[in-house]
């Protein structure tokens, strides 16, 4: 074709109307009719062009095969066409009956002969066959789809045609068609490929789909449910677009000319397309190499371990997935070869067999790495919780038993440990390694205090802890080994001496010099007697045999015939029991599972045994319990006499410690133990801290208070909010009455506890928090009058006279007797003492105390002087907590002046005036001085409450100086001084962060909300588990962030890291919105999916909850109930909620079945349930109908 010619036909090209996406369209008929009048009388479908068409041009035939790479569509505007030259007539209006006949003649011949009629039906159908396509395209189109030209357009058609177009000239209204992508190799510099199909799929570009039914060629051509199905079950190679230059994770360090190689090559590298198959052949290529090159990195073998469970996320069938299973087993087993001490590896390696072993095997498993590291606190946790957790296996017994075992190889490993190192040096230093030891060694003492507490042992988990304070913090000054220690504490238990947390209790070192001094002094008595002239006692001691003897003969006399007597006081006894219980309607001859069959009887039970538990938590003395039984002899006795604790019952458990820093954590963890309030001192991330948690039964108070916050904040946003509360979810404790006497408790053992840890603020203010609490009958906020303060000027007067009390305090003197004569005081207790006072508004006294404190510090030794950061810090922060409205200046002007007298480091002095601009000067240079010397110290990681305290008074001081931004720049550079890794076991680095969100949320007017967000993400990203922090992003995203994506942070957080403090707080964001009941009822699922939090009391109480007053459903309550308590079958309590809270779905058959189960496992029932028939005995007006 001429050049000439060609310009004329683009030329007509472009006077056509432009082609649509569908070419075989009817909208263009009414042009074709008027351009062909001699067709005007057919069809109006008829007269479409495509049936004039020559097709020879395109195609003689289809191709056999159709490569689904290659590019099957081509530019339609480089085709030469021929005019069209009508070469059949127009069908005829019986050309339906036609198809149908065609049809039918093609699948008689396709039984008869397959491969032929195949053949046949291909030629037939095929571009060049004159039988049907030999049409002539409509003019709309500009060329047949599968042309050999280059088309222009971002869309393709096929190649094989749908004949019903042609027919109808559209598609159908109820077809959605299908497209795929096809290689277009120009578009972005992207490199797509086509989706490998299987081959003998119904959708190969060699098949004829018309061969086929309409169901599935409707399916194939055509988007449609069951295509959908096909696809999702079709193995197709998934892709996505990585970079094509991945970095090894072996390298440890970029140079510099690497890096910028890499920044030049960024832009002209282009990116790839890389399937599933394709990564999982490439990791697993990349761990292989980095396991044989490292094979000492736990990292390494961890992320081998953790991309198969990746790959076993994606295979649908359980097989493929047990494989894959196998396969992780064996990773884990050649990398514990390779480093046989790595105790994650080790944990690694149990959880994959427990996924794979039956139980049995497992506990075998279990056994043999304990006895190869028994020294390994981490294992023997992890095994405890695995025992417990076990339904088939638990009884209080075997893992009570076991506990003893865990604790005495890991006190073995300590002394053994202890030996070792003090052969090599002789310094009275305590190693880390020890101290790391006992540590675990405590946390796995109250990991059995907390069993026997939850199991219903309370006064055994008491008594535990006693004899372990005594044991190690009271122990005599004397060179004892390990057997006449136990010995001569076995002569103070058995003493009848009062015990830690009693009235009267002195200690055992103590008692024990009282013991020796009463001794002595009897024998100096006795030594004088004889001097004067004679012992005088034989007469003492005839009256002291002849009272047993009179006693003996009463008995002789009345047991002349003892068999008879015996015989008739039981026969006597039996018939009262008989009568009562044939009067109650008991058959004594029935049989033995004769079941109570009223449910109102075992509600007031469980009510019964509930309330006892809260009752009697303390222990029993032996002569106390003696004499119990002598005035109540009965079942009350027998009941005294079960609540004591021998020393047979705590010798098992009983170790030694010699760092204070475990000895002191034995001390804070039973005053939280006992509900006291003691300062943080573990971080969240800490192991301790965690298995803590999820060991509770009820949530304590640091983190209810700020659950209780976001419940309120998000039902005050809400416009129709309900008036539910959150408590009956976070089970606040109602037990009032138990916890004032515990209060009581707390206080006498934290103050005997304070003369083995003198002047120790955090232990002065759990005293005087417990003093409070027992005083107010745990209602503190109503008092005006600060409960606390005559004991805080009791240990004040002690403090400086150098004795400490121990149990009580004399009368305190008057104020001014104790401000003016006032020596080496204690300065933390004062911080502490006079902050209880304006906790409860009295601030001028407050102000009195923190002033007389530091105006005396010159005079202290330099250990005190170094406490003056945290009373100069606290000062300061009262003044401006307790400031409002117009008094607001004041409080400014008080807090600077405290701020800059710490940093200008003169002598301090009361508030007469704002400091000047040289002393505000000073000051801030000070501050710099003090932060740039602490710099090294961090480095080190030594880092503790008083430097702490200097960062964030040096932060307030530039907030009320310079303004917020100076503050947190101050903040944010204490962070820079240490290292990530350490920021996240750091409990001060914690409280330091809590501080910085804290003043980012104080100015967070002033300040971008994307700065606080992204602060308030990387504090979660290394605390996931910190109540605070949840607080913080509850109440800003709230404000400032749509629901939807809050929950999708929550999300993405607990996937990353599950914590249950972050799934708790997850629930109190969603509690009280309409609509968001199924959101919780996920949140609960994945929480208990979790291995770790499936063993979690509180998780699944708080569930039992949900149901039963948010959902209403008692019967899914039920269901829930019963996998609670196989997965938590230790805790007495939850058994008890389902009595108390399912009564009416649990029959009287169910609920006696339930106390049978907890018998079983070895749970402490104190109330039986014939005492509750006998008290209606006893009250027939409150005997319910039948009762049985």
């Amino acid at each position: 074709m001429s050049k000439m010619e060609k310009t004329t036909v683009e030329e007509e090209e472009e006077r056509e109307p432009k082609p649509s996406l569908f070419p075989l369209s009817s909208s263009n008929n009414n042009n074709n009719n008027n351009n062909n009048p001699s067709s005007s009388s057919n069809p109006n479908w008829l007269s479409n062009s495509s049936f004039t068409t020559d097709l020879s041009v395109i195609h003689n035939k289809t191709p056999t095969t159709t490569n689904p790479f290659e590019d099957e569509s081509l530019d339609v505007e480089d085709v030469d066409v021929p005019p069209p030259q009508p070469s059949y007539a127009p069908l005829s209006s019986s050309s339906e009956e036609s198809l149908e006949e065609k049809t039918r003649k093609r699948r008689r011949k396709k039984k008869s002969s397959s491969s032929s009629s195949r053949k046949r039906g291909r030629e037939e159908l095929s571009l060049g066959s004159e039988n049907f396509f030999n049409a002539e395209r409509k003019s709309s189109v500009r060329a047949w789809a599968g042309a050999e030209t280059k088309q222009a357009k971002d869309y393709y058609f096929d190649s094989n045609g749908d004949r019903d177009n042609l027919v109808f000239g559209s598609l159908y209204r109820m077809d959605v068609a299908r497209y795929k992508p096809l290689k277009p190799v120009d578009l972005s510099g992207y490199h797509f490929q086509a989706l490998k199909r299987r081959r003998n799929s119904l959708f190969d570009g060699d098949e004829d789909t018309d061969v086929l039914d309409g169901k599935l060629r409707s399916g194939g051509r055509y988007w449609s449910t069951k295509y959908a199905v096909l696809e999702r079950h079709k193995e197709l190679k998934h892709v996505r677009i990585v970079s094509s230059r991945v970095i090894s994770n072996s390298v440890e360090f970029v140079s510099f000319s690497e890096r910028g190689e890499s920044g030049s090559q960024e832009n002209t590298t282009a990116l790839v397309e890389e399937s599933w198959e394709d990564e999982l052949l490439r990791r697993t290529r990349e761990f292989n190499k980095l396991s044989r090159e490292s094979p000492h990195d736990e990292t390494v073998w961890l992320a081998f371990a953790e991309f198969q469970d990746k790959i076993a996320n994606k295979q649908p069938q359980k097989g493929a997935r047990l494989q894959t299973l196998e396969k992780k087993i064996s990773i884990l087993e050649k990398a514990s070869e390779l480093n046989p001490d790595n105790e994650e590896l080790l944990l690694c390696l149990m959880k994959a067999y427990q996924s794979r072993d039956t139980t049995d095997v497992l506990m075998e498993r279990w056994e043999k790495i304990l006895v190869k590291h028994s020294g390994s606190g981490t294992l023997w946790r992890e095994f405890m919780r695995v025992l417990q957790g076990d339904f088939s296996r638990f009884k209080v017994s075997y893992v009570r038993k076991m506990f003893a075992h865990a604790i005495q190889a890991l006190s073995a490993a300590r002394g053994k440990l202890f030996r070792q190192v003090h052969q090599t040096t002789k310094s009275s230093f305590v190693d880390s390694s020890i101290i790391q030891l006992e540590l675990g060694l405590v946390d796995t003492f109250v990991s059995l205090c907390r069993l026997e507490w939850q199991s219903g042992y309370q006064e055994l988990a008491t008594g535990l802890f006693q004899a372990e304070i005594e044991y190690n913090l009271f122990c005599p000054s004397l060179l004892l080994t390990d057997q006449s220690k136990q010995t001569l504490f076995e002569h103070f238990w058995n003493g009848n001496a009062a015990r830690v947390g009693e009235d009267g209790a002195l200690g055992w070192s103590t008692w024990l010099e009282k013991e020796e001094e009463s001794s002595l002094k009897a024998i100096n008595e006795d030594s004088s007697q004889e001097n004067e002239g004679g012992w005088t006692g034989w007469s003492e001691l005839l009256l002291k045999n002849n009272e047993p003897c009179k006693e003996q003969d009463l008995v002789e006399g009345n047991m002349e015939d003892p068999h008879e007597d015996l015989d008739a006081e039981d026969t006597k006894q039996e018939d009262d029991v008989e009568y009562l219980l044939s009067k109650l309607g008991i058959d004594v001859d029935a049989e033995a599972d004769h079941e109570v069959k009223d449910t109102t009887t075992w509600i007031r039970w469980s009510e019964e045994e509930l309330s006892r538990d809260c009752e009697q938590w303390m222990p029993v003395h032996d002569k106390s319990a003696i004499g119990a039984i002598d005035d109540a002899p009965g079942l009350e006795g027998d009941e005294q006499l079960l609540r004591v604790i021998l020393l047979e019952d705590v010798s098992e458990y009983l170790f030694s410690l010699c760092s204070n820093e475990a000895r002191f954590s034995l001390v804070s963890q039973f005053i939280d133990f006992f509900g006291g309030m003691v300062s943080q001192r573990d971080c969240t991330n800490s192991p301790s801290w965690k298995e803590n948690t999820l060991s509770l039964e009820k949530l304590p108070d640091y983190i209810l208070n700020d659950l209780r916050k976001v419940h309120e904040l998000m039902t005050g946003m809400q416009i129709s909010s309900t008036n539910f509360s959150s408590d009956c979810l976070i089970w606040s404790s109602n037990d009032i009455s138990s916890r004032v006497t515990m209060m009581e408790f707390l206080r006498n053992a934290i103050l005997l506890c304070l003369t083995a840890f003198p002047r120790n603020h955090i232990l002065e203010e759990a005293v005087l928090v417990a003093e409070e609490l027992f005083t107010t009958k745990m209602k503190s906020h109503t008092c005006a009058v600060t409960p606390s303060r005559a004991l805080a000027k009791c240990l004040l007067k002690n403090d400086r006279q150098g004795s400490w009390p121990s149990g009580g305090c004399d009368p305190p003197p008057r104020e001014e007797s104790w401000v003016r004569n006032i020596g080496e005081v204690d300065l933390l207790l004062c911080g502490v003492y006079a902050r209880r006072e304006a906790s409860f508004g009295n601030i001028e006294l407050a102000r009195r105390v923190f002033d007389m404190a530091l105006s005396s510090i010159e005079g202290l030794s330099l250990d005190l002087q170094s406490n003056t950061s945290l009373l100069y810090y606290w000062y300061a922060e009262m003044e401006l907590s307790n400031c409002s409205g117009s008094a607001s200046d004041t409080a400014s002007s008080r807090a600077l002046h405290i701020l800059s007298c710490f940093g200008s480091s003169v002598k301090f002095s009361a508030f007469k005036c704002p400091p000047s601009s040289v002393q505000l000067l000073r000051a801030r240079q000070g501050f710099k001085e003090r932060i740039r010397t602490l710099r090294s110290v961090w480095a080190r990681g030594d880092i503790n409450d008083q430097s702490v305290a200097l960062i964030c008074a040096a932060a307030l001081f530039e907030d009320l100086t310079t303004g917020a931004v100076a503050a947190i720049g101050v903040l944010e550079e204490a962070f820079s001084m240490v290292l990530p890794e350490r920021r996240s076991q750091s409990s001060q680095l914690e409280t330091l962060f809590n501080y910085y969100i804290k003043m980012l949320q104080k100015h967070y007017n002033q300040s971008k909300l994307s700065i606080i967000w992204e602060s308030i993400l990387q504090g979660l990203q290394i605390y996931p588990s910190n109540p605070s922090l949840f607080a913080s992003f509850i109440e800003i995203g709230s404000r400032h962030t749509v629901p939807n994506k809050l929950r999708w942070i929550f999300d993405e957080y607990f996937n990353k890291k599950p914590s249950l403090v972050g799934l708790l707080f997850s629930l109190s964001f969603e509690l009280g919105k309409e609509g968001s009941q199924h959101r919780l009822h996920a949140l609960f699922e994945r929480g208990l999916e979790n291995d770790k939090l499936r063993n979690s009391v509180i998780l699944w109480r708080c569930y039992i909850a949900y149901l039963i007053n948010v959902a209403c459903d008692p019967s899914a309550a039920r269901r829930i109930f019963f996998r609670a308590i196989y997965s938590c079958p230790w805790s007495k309590k939850l058994w008890l909620d389902g009595f108390l809270k399912l009564k009416s779905v649990l029959t009287a058959k169910e609920m006696s079945d339930l106390l049978e189960v907890m018998r079983e496992k070895e749970l402490n029932i104190r109330t039986d349930i014939y005492e509750i028939l006998l008290q209606d005995e006893i009250n027939p007006g409150t005997l319910p109908p039948n009762t049985l």
